[in-house]
């Protein structure tokens, strides 16, 4: 009988852990401001060593961004922008990461901290051209993408374009598609710029935006660097410094990328 009693104590110690975690999984988490988000905990000191170049908070409020929308980040790479989205988002709204289908590394990181990424709505295959589908029309409020408009050019114009038309479908009328990317010289030949260099004039990225549709909404110079001459390689710059070691001095003394930030509006 005590042997009966203890077997029946430990079913139901399992099955009440098994409701516990459920219940953890599902609860409301707590709310967190950008600012909290920006400088959490879980965020390493090297990545947050770089909201003095990218600041995110100035970035996100630009956009608009606000904790009871349904956002898609495009192409999170490893997440740094997914560190400050997904707990801001998580207590009343939903963050969709459109992530290559081969970003092993980036799954890896959601799975190892669910306590900050538990609450993602989802991560779905993207991979320009030949997925770049983003869910059904109309049912997104926001769509961001950091510093990789340059890689789909690169691919092509017309994958650029396919990416900027899937952003335009997916989002509700009153949309928001939220760009930052590496600012060339104006006027530049686009596929020199995006291929050598990794940048894409300002110039090119709004006059794609209109002609797939959107209303320029707002132009920040939150993320500019007027010290980037602008002719250079991004990744000769900080954090990569993939130039020469002698270069590296002067490389971290003009920081990051001079860059664009736009927001487009679908009417």
């Amino acid at each position: 009988m005590f042997h009966r009693t203890c077997k029946l104590l430990a079913l139901f110690s399992i099955a009440w852990l098994g409701v516990a975690a459920a219940h953890a999984a599902t609860s409301t988490p707590p709310e967190v401001t950008l600012q909290a988000a920006a400088n959490g905990a879980w965020r390493s000191d090297a990545n947050k060593a770089r909201n003095t170049y990218r600041h995110p908070v100035e970035t996100l409020e630009f956009f608009g961004l606000k904790p009871d929308m349904t956002v898609i980040e495009l192409s999170p790479g490893g997440g740094w922008y997914t560190e400050i989205l997904a707990p801001y988002l998580a207590p009343h709204g939903h963050l969709v990461e459109a992530a290559s289908p081969k970003g092993e590394k980036f799954n890896a990181k959601l799975k190892a901290d669910p306590a900050v990424y538990g609450h993602i709505a989802k991560v779905i295959p993207f991979a320009p051209p030949g997925q770049v589908s983003l869910g059904p029309a109309n049912s997104a409020d926001m769509v961001l993408t950091f510093r990789n408009a340059h890689d789909w050019l690169i691919d092509s114009p017309e994958t650029l374009e396919a990416v900027f038309k899937s952003a335009f479908d997916v989002l509700k009328p009153g949309g928001v598609l939220g760009i930052e990317e590496h600012r060339a010289k104006p006027f530049g030949d686009p596929h020199v710029t995006a291929g050598a260099l990794h940048r894409i004039s300002e110039d090119y990225m709004i006059s794609l935006g209109l002609k797939t549709g959107f209303r320029l909404a707002g132009v920040s110079q939150v993320n500019a660097n007027p010290g980037d001459p602008e002719d250079i390689n991004v990744h000769r710059l900080p954090p990569d410094l993939s130039g020469p070691e002698d270069e590296h001095a002067r490389m971290k003394a003009i920081g990051e990328s001079d860059r664009m930030t736009l927001k487009f509006v679908k009417p």
